[in-house]
């Protein structure tokens, strides 16, 4: 570790993660369901944005003025690079919070995000944050803000605590933090094999420490061998925040706002006899054993609760669109808690208006597909169809236009990259707003249809000559392919299953070329 990192780790790049939640569009959704006023957002900023791909895709993907910092410089320059790709004047830079926080030249803004990174930092730099926040965000500007979180994150901390300090002080520093990670995860299983008391007491840690052994050695650098890790209480995390004058919103995932699908009668009726919302949210947090919470909160929130009727309005105007095929569409909605099978009297019919990928307001699907519930009802059906990744909220058609030439930049960029690479699976949408996911290879479907090459079997023999010669088998049902031909014949099987299912919906969401 060296000083200016602060303790967080370092010679290790972070994973190219897209996180829908940094969305303002995704944010005015969330809040929308939660009755709170979402801001106009004219500016936003990451900070820590990681390899920047989240930043760089709402960027180009919508007139918003992004700004950003993460200290690492080669993520920066990354994300920097995607940003000049996509001209769309995000500004990426390398400076350490302490800096970034101090510039006199930044505007204020309407949104922040910290994805993780909270929980990641030292003290003195969740300080550094936390007076950002107070000082830079407008009010009535909304803060996304997710962390690790008792109490289901408390039992990890010894564990998490042991993982560190072997690699610190049992490994040496110039075996490369992989191998160092690597080093501490055996001598974890070590120890869980003599059977700990302290495993006895919690006996889930067994399965939690095993999958840490599949995960990429990336992510755990980043995750778990910082100097500091801090899970905190909803609580604790509400008071620190309400000292720069922001009250909690909602959740910012949005299945995780309706107790239905995670809650059961007796815990909901339970949580309905508590009037103060930091309290539900702390016992909401032990009915479900929370690790991790992802987080919209308000400044001036006491000025931000929409009366009925513009809490209606603000539902009604939400615009979405279907971002998968109908023939992919599964009703069911699977959370920590419950597997629970959606009503197809109800959902059916609204899934046959949005299958033509159309953005429509609520009020014209109201107009379309009343519900029984009314609003409401109709609503939390969409709100869950959004959840699920069914449905995304869409842009209106003027910022469509507007976001259509840097999306499609960025994503020229993305294919680009996809040439040599296999590690981003997120492209731009205009329509969207923001990023909807794609495998390697159907992006390699796409470069080709930019450069003018059209149909299955061309794809696939422009697929093939990338990646004949990089000696990474395709795979198919979970085991590589042998042969040159069994992989050729895999590539023209997937190009023309894209065709004929995905391309025409891709180009009407703004990723894929028309012509």
């Amino acid at each position: 570790m060296t000083q200016w990192t602060g303790g967080y780790v370092e010679g290790i790049d972070y994973t190219h993660g897209y996180y829908r939640e940094l969305g303002p569009l995704h944010a005015a959704m969330a809040l929308a369901h939660a009755g709170v006023r979402m801001p106009t957002v004219g500016h936003a900023c990451e900070l820590g944005f990681g390899q920047g791909l989240s930043t760089n895709i709402h960027a180009a993907a919508s007139s918003v003025a992004w700004y950003g910092t993460d200290f690492n410089p080669s993520q920066a320059r990354f994300a920097a690079h995607l940003a000049q790709a996509a001209d769309s004047g995000a500004q990426l830079v390398d400076q350490s919070f302490a800096d970034y926080c101090a510039r006199p030249d930044l505007p204020d803004f309407d949104f922040i995000a910290l994805h993780g990174i909270w929980s990641w930092v030292s003290p003195e730099n969740r300080a550094l944050l936390l007076d950002f926040v107070q000082r830079k965000l407008k009010p009535g500007g909304v803060l996304y803000l997710s962390y690790n979180c008792h109490p289901g994150g408390a039992p990890m901390v010894p564990v998490r605590e042991l993982l560190s300090g072997y690699a610190a002080r049992m490994t040496a520093p110039g075996a490369g933090i992989d191998r160092r990670i690597d080093a501490a995860l055996a001598f974890a299983g070590k120890l869980l094999a003599t059977r700990p008391a302290y495993l006895e007491a919690h006996p889930q840690l067994a399965e939690r420490v095993a999958a840490l052994q599949q995960q990429d050695r990336r992510y755990l650098a980043h995750e778990y061998f910082n100097q500091d890790w801090q899970p905190v209480s909803f609580a604790e995390q509400a008071a620190a925040l309400r000292a720069a004058g922001l009250e909690f919103a909602c959740d910012a995932h949005h299945l995780d706002q309706i107790g239905l699908l995670n809650l059961s009668a007796a815990q909901r009726a339970l949580l309905a006899q508590l009037p103060d919302p930091v309290l539900c949210q702390g016992v909401r947090d032990l009915m479900m054993n929370q690790n991790f919470r992802r987080d919209y909160w308000v400044k001036s929130a006491d000025r931000q609760r929409l009366a009925p009727a513009e809490h209606d309005a603000a539902l009604r105007g939400q615009r979405v669109v279907m971002v998968m095929p109908r023939t992919d569409v599964e009703l069911r909605v699977r959370t920590s808690t419950f597997d629970i099978a959606l009503n197809q009297a109800a959902y059916t019919p609204l899934l046959d208006l949005l299958q033509d990928h159309q953005p429509r307001t609520v009020a014209e699907i109201e107009r379309a597909v009343p519900m029984r519930g009314g609003l409401r009802q109709l609503y939390e059906a969409i709100f869950i169809l959004c959840g699920t990744g069914v449905l995304a909220p869409a842009q209106t058609p003027a910022t469509v236009a507007a976001a259509q030439a840097s999306s499609r930049r960025l994503n020229l960029a993305l294919w680009a990259h996809a040439r040599g690479s296999d590690d981003i699976h997120y492209l731009a949408s205009p329509v969207v707003g923001g990023g909807l996911a794609m495998p390697r290879i159907p992006q390699l479907f796409l470069l080709a249809q930019s450069q003018g090459v059209r149909g299955a079997a061309a794809w696939s023999e422009f697929a093939w000559a990338i990646v004949a010669g990089q000696d990474v088998p395709l795979q198919r049902d979970g085991g590589p392919l042998a042969t040159a031909a069994d992989q050729l014949a895999e590539l023209r099987r997937k190009a023309e299953i894209f065709e004929s299912a995905y391309l025409a919906m891709y180009q009407l969401l703004g990723i894929a070329d028309t012509a």
